[in-house]
């Protein structure tokens, strides 16, 4: 089994790290639209026309981009190639019995996710960051270092919540949100909006910061088939 981290920049390498970090014996490349090398810390470097030579059916793969417009756009098209979403969660991670972490996923060490929470497919969780209790993260979610969103929180689908930000309890994001970094979310924040500040308020559409935007959309939810890169969670 291959394991394909799609995009060979610094989440790319964060997420090589997790995964050895959690003992995982896959073979791993690297599959990068414009690569930098042919190699990044000891893993090949491969376009993706070089899958199809390369794929096979028990392959899988992880994309490490933050931006989730890319992030599903990506994720669409590595679906459709036949390969699994595979799920790497850091054994150095803090992850109740009782979340749900969606396929897909990427999460990193240090950060906390509490019982009852539930995280969609390819969401992102970056270090030191905190999801409360019964909290909703939905596809293509982002949460960059040290973000806490407390319990009971929804984010919509292809939010971020930069690092250092905070969401108070109950409040619901919409879809396609940035908030900005160390920004306090004391309101519900409609879709689409770009807000920063404590308190946070808009400051216009989070549209005109997407570096990339796309019009594919996410995949099902995780399933049992789904593999987590870590060695005490069940796939």
């Amino acid at each position: 089994m291959t394991l394909h981290i799609v995009g060979a920049g610094g989440f790319g390498r964060e997420t090589l790290d997790a995964v050895r970090a959690a003992a995982a014996t896959p073979e791993v490349v690297f599959v990068d639209e414009h690569p930098a090398a042919a190699a990044l810390d000891g893993c090949p470097v491969l376009l993706p026309g070089q899958l199809a030579a390369s794929g096979g059916q028990r392959d899988e793969f992880v994309v490490a981009i933050a931006d989730a417009d890319v992030r599903r756009r990506l994720a669409r098209q590595f679906e459709g190639r036949g390969l699994r979403a595979a799920t790497v969660i850091d054994p150095r991670a803090i992850v109740s019995p009782g979340a749900r972490i969606g396929r897909g996923c990427v999460v990193l060490g240090q950060t906390f996710i509490s019982t009852g929470t539930v995280l969609g497919a390819h969401v992102q969780v970056n270090y030191q960051a905190s999801i409360g209790h019964d909290t909703v993260l939905e596809d293509f979610v982002t949460i960059l270092p040290g973000a806490n969103v407390a319990g009971s929180v929804t984010v919509g689908a292809g939010s971020t919540v930069g690092s250092n930000a905070a969401v108070l309890q109950g409040r619901r994001i919409g879809p396609s949100v940035m908030v900005g970094a160390a920004a306090l979310v004391t309101r519900d924040v409609p879709a689409g909006q770009l807000v920063v500040g404590i308190p946070a308020r808009s400051r216009g559409s989070a549209r005109s910061s997407a570096p990339e935007p796309h019009a594919a959309q996410p995949g099902p939810k995780t399933g049992p088939e789904a593999l987590t890169v870590s060695p005490d969670r069940p796939a």
